[in-house]
């Protein structure tokens, strides 16, 4: 077999998402009228085919995975295979434009088509959305807490993936970008073996108040960074400020960071409306005149973790002599939110999000059409735009 692609990136030659499959799970798991195909060409004779990927709207190139789950499955059949990654990982992908093409066997590459595509959409979709909102907030590092919000984990190494892809292709336009994950199992995608973060609000509630849960923290992992919540008793600044004074040392070091992650349906404590509007008026006036939405103008000085939330706490932690405690902000941090904090340059360290997942799932929907049997170019009427020549002969006219 021969690629056109470099060698996979991170955490792809081991995730179990791109781990072969037997004949018998695949049959069970494709289409059944993939399976009969399969069967008919076996009885009438195989030909040499080539497949075209694409993905209807734009998109960060992705497929990674995909093509690592095609080799394993390719070799485990014994079967040679050719691909051509028309756009490698991390590169922009038009509308509609084939991603990669595929030739081999059509008795071996039928039943392939439903995992394949599987593995391809939602990466691509995601990783376009987390380029977007690193690139958003080039200064800021981003940590990628998706698990949660995923169904089941083959969709969390997706998304863990495309979150890495998206990150580095970021990182190339200047970005900080995505520099880790919230566990272990997908840490390496990230280059890491470890999954970052510290405390959830059910540690602050079982230790009955925010401070000791973070002399708990300490005494028991006393060389990590301490990130607080500060959130969980409404009384954000209140926690914040008294967690700092009881570590002042690691305060004065920039190891500690306070978590905004403040309810959506009230304020973080000291605003409302009025005070909102006038701490945001205090640092980016201009973020107040180009809203173009009520959803924007919530991000900038609504309730939950607002553009103002995070510069009111900036505020008060420099007054009380604190400036090199972090702000990390996490809830709801997705593509126009993130924008909207740009807008206001909300001074935040670290956005911990899931948000690049794709919020409308058919958007991630990616489509495959034969382009060529035995090196005669067909394809059904309306897809002559992914055969090779048609794609030449274009590029030839743009040129």
């Amino acid at each position: 077999m021969t690629h056109s692609f470099s060698k996979p990136s991170a955490g792809v030659c081991s995730a179990r998402t791109a781990a072969p499959l037997s004949d018998a799970e695949i049959r069970a798991r494709t289409d059944s009228y993939f399976n009969r195909t399969r069967q008919i060409v076996s009885r009438f004779g195989d030909c040499e085919v080539t497949y075209a990927f694409f993905i209807r709207r734009p998109v960060i190139s992705a497929p990674g995975l995909m093509l690592e789950w095609l080799k394993n499955v390719m070799a485990q059949r014994q079967a040679p295979y050719t691909v051509d990654v028309v756009h490698p990982e991390g590169e922009w992908v038009g509308a509609g434009e084939p991603l990669v093409y595929v030739t081999g066997s059509f008795t071996h590459l039928a039943d392939l088509e439903t995992l394949l595509l599987q593995k391809l959409g939602s990466p691509c979709v995601a990783a376009h959305r987390a380029y977007q909102m690193a690139l958003s907030l080039p200064h800021t590092r981003f940590l990628a807490m998706d698990a949660r919000h995923c169904a089941g984990y083959e969709m969390q190494e997706l998304m863990a993936y495309a979150a890495s892809v998206g990150g580095r292709e970021a990182q190339e336009n200047g970005a900080i970008g995505f520099v880790g994950t919230a566990n272990d199992a997908v840490a390496p995608f990230f280059g890491s073996t470890h999954g970052a973060g510290t405390m959830p609000h059910a540690l602050i509630g079982y230790a009955g108040s925010t401070v000791r849960a973070a002399e708990m923290f300490h005494a028991e992992f006393p060389h990590t960074d301490l990130v607080v919540l500060v959130d969980y008793f409404g009384q954000e600044i209140t926690d914040a400020l008294a967690v700092c004074s009881r570590f002042p040392q690691l305060a004065a070091e920039g190891k500690l960071a306070v978590r905004l992650d403040t309810h959506g349906g009230r304020f973080m404590q000291g605003l409302n409306p009025q005070e909102s509007y006038a701490v945001v008026n205090r640092h980016a006036p201009e973020a107040l005149r180009r809203y173009r939405s009520d959803k924007e103008l919530r991000y900038l000085i609504g309730t939950g973790v607002s553009a103002a939330a995070i510069w009111k706490m900036r505020e008060e932690l420099d007054h009380a002599g604190f400036p090199h405690v972090k702000i990390i902000a996490s809830s709801g941090f997705g593509v126009t939110k993130c924008a909207c904090m740009a807008d206001a340059h909300a001074p935040i360290d670290v956005v911990g999000t899931g948000s690049f997942i794709p919020e409308l799932w058919n958007e991630t929907y990616a489509t495959a059409d034969i382009v060529s049997y035995n090196g005669v170019e067909r394809v059904k009427i309306g897809r002559e735009f992914l055969l090779p020549s048609f794609r030449k002969t274009t590029k030839g006219e743009q040129t």
